[in-house]
């Protein structure tokens, strides 16, 4: 006897079908389907920013210095549209975010052509970028700390995303200030916590979140007074000295920058004369040419009778 159910086999089902490939990667994108998980939080993708290129910096001495990592996918130098002078950073994508973590971990912070570098995870989405979580901020620096130093400091307390020591553009030395981005709020708050009015390289320094500039207190609530044209001899003990009688001081810090010193215009004084001037000038002009002509006859004969006595000496 044979017997037959409805709906029911005994066989086993057929397995699932394969995920379909991924897309490929777009001209100068990162490739996709690469996932990091440490360093710069879950991207999907292999992709790192370089920055603080040096303008002649191109993509063939990138892919030189980047592919003795691992194979890279493609690298992209971000230029101006309408100049194509390079604008200071680029993008390195590789095939797989274990090469590129790599690459984060042992060439960050290292030198091009006499510059170094600073390399961190690249986040397409504006939106993290733009959110301030983990963001904090790091004032009255030495002017010797540079992004490196900063980065070894902070990165004791989480994972950091971004590091960055703001310089002048002209001299390239430090304002005394910087940001580091870390990937979440408790690491952070645990920085300001241990660090905040700890001493860096022998000088107090400043930690706080970072708070953007159209989310800060309106004017009636700012209470930070900016000075400037101070005399060059007072210090933050002295400032703080004259005005602390006005109220409770949080905080004192003085920037020191390099003097600007700017040439002097020279002034054209430019004298109008009359006619009756001009003719007198005229004849004063006359009369020293004429004195300066009897000078030089008077110079001419003395100089004569001079040799003419010489000679009889001689004689």
């Amino acid at each position: 006897c044979t017997l037959y159910f409805t709906g029911c086999s005994t066989n086993p089902p057929p397995p699932p079908p394969p995920p379909p490939p991924p897309p490929p990667a777009a001209p100068g994108g990162p490739p996709p389907a690469a996932t990091s998980n440490s360093g710069g939080g879950n991207f999907l993708s292999a992709s790192l920013y370089i920055g603080d290129l040096l303008p002649d910096v191109n993509e063939g001495l990138l892919y030189e210095i980047f592919n003795a990592v691992g194979p890279v996918a493609s690298i992209r130098v971000c230029r101006d549209a309408v100049t194509r002078r390079s604008l200071g950073y680029a993008y390195v994508n590789y095939h797989n975010a274990a090469d590129a973590e790599r690459a984060l971990d042992s060439m960050n912070f290292t030198d091009i052509k006499g510059k170094a570098c600073r390399i961190m995870w690249s986040q397409r989405d504006p939106s993290v970028r733009r959110s301030g979580v983990g963001n904090i901020f790091v004032k009255n620096l030495q002017e010797n700390i540079d992004n490196k130093q900063l980065y070894d400091t902070f990165s004791l307390f989480g994972n950091i995303l971004s590091c960055k020591v703001v310089c002048d553009k002209e001299t390239g030395l430090s304002k005394g200030y910087g940001y580091v981005h870390y990937e979440t709020n408790e690491a952070a708050a645990n920085a300001i916590e241990k660090l905040d009015g700890m001493l860096i390289d022998g000088k107090e320094v400043q930690v706080g979140m970072f708070v953007r500039r159209d989310t800060r207190p309106d004017q009636a609530s700012w209470t930070n007074c900016f000075l400037k044209n101070i005399p060059y001899e007072w210090d933050e003990a002295r400032l703080r000295q004259e005005f602390e009688p006005f109220g409770e001081i949080a905080s004192v810090s003085i920037s020191m920058g390099k003097r600007k010193v700017f040439p002097k215009k020279k002034k054209v004084v430019v004298v109008e004369k009359k006619e009756g001037e001009e003719e007198q000038g005229d004849d004063d002009a006359a009369s020293a040419e004429e004195g300066a002509a009897e000078t030089t006859e008077e110079e001419k004969v003395s100089s004569i009778y001079t040799y003419i006595l010489f000679g009889l000496y001689l004689f």
